[in-house]
């Protein structure tokens, strides 16, 4: 796979992903609350946006990593 470029947002809730998952959405949401002061809707649009992207996998309420940070 290529070099994957991200949004500064992006960047900073991928690293967040990466360090914390697995976990479940519930607990990501309240990560990104806690961290960047987002909503849940906010959350999950950036989220639905990097699994449309094939980094990371949300399925029955729980987030994967498909690509590693490196």
């Amino acid at each position: 796979m290529g070099e994957m470029k991200l949004a500064a947002a992006e960047t900073r809730f991928a690293a967040l992903v990466w360090d914390a998952a697995p976990l479940t959405t519930g607990e990501l949401v309240r990560l990104c609350e806690a961290e960047f002061g987002w909503k849940r809707t906010t959350t999950y649009t950036v989220l639905r946006r990097l699994c449309d992207r094939g980094l990371f996998l949300s399925e029955n309420g729980t987030v994967t990593v498909k690509v590693s940070r490196e």
